[in-house]
């Protein structure tokens, strides 16, 4: 008997270790079963399409961030590769994404600005940028903030924290992505037009950044402003034709990245930047770095920013992630996903990378070009690779102008969310208050402040609505077990001798003062006035019944000849769409034992399962009780 403890303990361990490898690390439990003729060449052809993308984003998007372009090209081959092993979701494309990369760029602009790395010429003793060092500054400052948020996000998996998600509503993901949207704009005009601006960093940052880009429109450099334009209407215009053709065409024509590929050939071969002065990538690097230790000594400065990055990426990538899971009939694990963005920023903190997104875009290109699974991750990843070791360094004449074309266009969809402000009007005005002050905080107060406010004000909207619910009597639907609001429903009446009065939020200790004002003036009865009135009933009773006792006893079902009670009065039955007396979960009850709540007046036979039970209950027996009784339960029915 005792020899066989250890074997069992040692097969229960065994089994335990195989179930938690297989959590964490979710590739070891689809790949083996994986339909190699139904869904490879759906893959290949999507993971070609969706690193086609990568490219030209990811060399955009690091504009965005205030980095080198490389370091985009790694964000899109490192996490992505990591993700590959422990994500969940088949379908959304993570990599380098523009609202992520624009908070990344305010905190780069503010903590490591180029001011800070001017130095003067030896021949004219002009101040210079030392770009290089710039540049490497800011890519150590990336690391570490990307080291950070992978941190954050794998502690919020293991502690299953997968349910902060639900915090961040819909308005006020959207209208944060819009005022981002915003930033993105302003951040890349000055591209657009050729100048040069200072960074602003803090509250107002954004107003005080378009001021200037307007003071210097007059210094616009008309030969990037000429290639800009250009080359926003041809991606436009490509777009629009590759739209329409739909599913005429096996995979999406690649505008993006045509885009670049012409737009370098043309500026090669014309000059544009000694002819022109249009300002260019510069030298790119070919070929992977060694990992490298992120510099701790950032860590401080950037803590918070690193948690502000970490829920708004999650959220994003969850949220996306659960539509396509909807859509094609599986399961997104929300802790995982937060553990597998949390190991994909922290080996990319190693690599030079900046904390990675999830692109709606690229998503529905993955989707809609056949893609089953992250198989076409892996595809487009060996792409990238293929990018970094031998490509990357052809690009170095492409134009910045390009990359922010490809960026403001890239920006339409999320323009599109000003609708919501038309949409949430007439839906829902809280959610609407949500969205605008989320998006006004957001664009006067820098994203991460902004996204403090949002979250802040979206919690007191949830405490208003629980101090401020709808409060109503029903009425019974033409004697069907159907009660709506008597008030707006003509064909709901009033049950004679029985208030069912509703309320829309569970009662707590912030709102049972305005819920039991609502009791009074919608049942038209002072509770504790009736409270009262059987306290002094009962003890005249009680004395009545002493001096009578040896005479006679007396029956306690008759009416008080003083009036206090009589048959008229009106049984209250409490009715709670979340809990109290009605559908009342075991939970409930036995924390309302614990609580001694249960007497001789409120016993567990005042529980019902249906409002239509209790109704039912009370009419039956209104004519049985005896008039204490009856008062018991206006006292203290639920």
């Amino acid at each position: 008997t005792f020899n066989a403890f250890p074997c069992l303990f040692s097969r229960c361990s065994a089994s335990t270790a195989k179930s938690l490898l297989f959590r964490f690390i979710p590739i070891l439990t689809w790949l083996p079963r994986y339909p190699v003729k139904e869904w490879l060449l759906g893959d290949i052809i999507s993971g070609f399409s969706v690193g086609i993308m990568h490219l030209p984003q990811g060399l955009a998007y690091s504009l965005l961030a205030g980095l080198p372009p490389v370091v985009g090209l790694y964000s899109a081959f490192y996490p992505v590769l990591v993700y590959f092993f422990f994500g969940t979701s088949r379908h959304i494309s993570v990599g380098p994404f523009a609202v992520i990369s624009v908070m990344i760029g305010s905190i780069t602009d503010s903590l490591e600005p180029s001011g800070k790395f001017m130095e003067a010429d030896n021949d004219t003793n002009v101040p210079i940028l030392n770009e290089a060092k710039r540049d490497a500054a800011r890519v150590q400052l990336a690391a570490a903030l990307t080291f950070l948020v992978g941190i954050f996000q794998i502690a919020l998996g293991l502690l299953q924290f997968g349910f902060l998600a639900t915090y961040l509503s819909e308005p006020l993901v959207r209208g944060y992505t819009t005022a981002a949207a915003i930033q993105v704009l302003i951040s890349q005009l000055k591209y657009v037009i050729g100048v040069e601006l200072e960074e602003y960093a803090g509250p107002l940052a954004l107003i005080y950044t378009f001021l200037e880009l307007c003071s210097k429109l007059p210094k616009t450099n008309v030969g990037t402003l000429v290639t800009s334009l250009i080359a926003i209407i041809s991606i436009l215009i490509v777009k629009k034709i590759s739209d329409k053709l739909g599913k005429r065409i096996p995979v999406p024509i690649p505008t993006e990245l045509l885009t670049i590929i012409i737009a370098t050939g043309i500026s090669y071969g014309a000059k544009l930047n000694g002819r022109f002065n249009i300002s260019v990538v510069g030298e790119i690097p070919s070929g992977l770095v060694p990992p490298k230790a992120p510099v701790v000594s950032y860590f401080g400065q950037v803590i918070g920013n690193a948690f502000a990055i970490a829920v708004v990426s999650y959220v994003i990538c969850v949220s996306l992630g659960k539509i396509f899971a909807f859509k094609h009939g599986y399961k997104v694990d929300s802790n995982q996903e937060l553990i597998a963005l949390g190991l994909s920023n922290f080996v990319g903190g190693f690599f030079q990378c900046y904390s990675i997104g999830c692109s709606m875009s690229r998503s529905l290109v993955q989707e809609s070009t056949g893609g089953h699974s992250q198989v076409s991750a892996a595809v487009s990843c060996l792409l990238l690779l293929v990018t970094i070791l031998k490509i990357s360094e052809l690009f170095r004449e492409l134009p910045k102008a390009i990359l922010a074309a490809i960026i403001l266009v890239n920006l339409k969809g999320m323009f599109k969310q000003f609708k919501d402000i038309h949409t949430l009007w007439k839906s829902n005005f809280v959610d609407l208050l949500i969205w605008l002050v989320t998006f006004v905080a957001t664009i006067l107060l820098n994203l991460d402040m902004g996204l403090g406010v949002a979250v802040v004000f979206s919690l007191l909207t949830v405490i208003f609505r629980t101090q401020m619910p709808h409060y109503s009597i029903l009425g019974q639907v033409s004697k069907t077990g159907i009660y709506k609001d008597a008030a707006e429903y003509q064909k709901a009446e009033e049950i004679p001798g029985v208030k069912i009065f509703r309320s829309s939020a569970t009662i707590y200790f912030a709102n049972a003062a305005l819920y039991e004002e609502a009791l009074k003036t919608k049942c038209g009865i002072d509770v504790e006035h009736l409270i009262e009135k059987k306290k002094k009933a009962l003890k005249k009773k009680h004395n009545k019944d002493k001096k009578e006792e040896k005479k006679a006893k007396v029956s306690v079902c008759g009416v008080t000849q003083n009036g206090q009670f009589s048959r008229e009065h009106t049984t209250i039955l409490l009715y709670n769409c979340c809990s109290l007396f009605l559908f009342c979960v075991d939970s409930v009850i036995s924390q309302l034992e614990r609580g001694n709540f249960f007497s001789q007046n409120i016993t567990k036979h005042h529980l019902f399962a249906s409002l239509h039970h209790a109704v039912s209950y009370i009419t039956r027996n209104q004519e049985e009780l005896p008039p204490t009784d009856r008062v018991s339960n206006l006292c203290s029915m639920p």
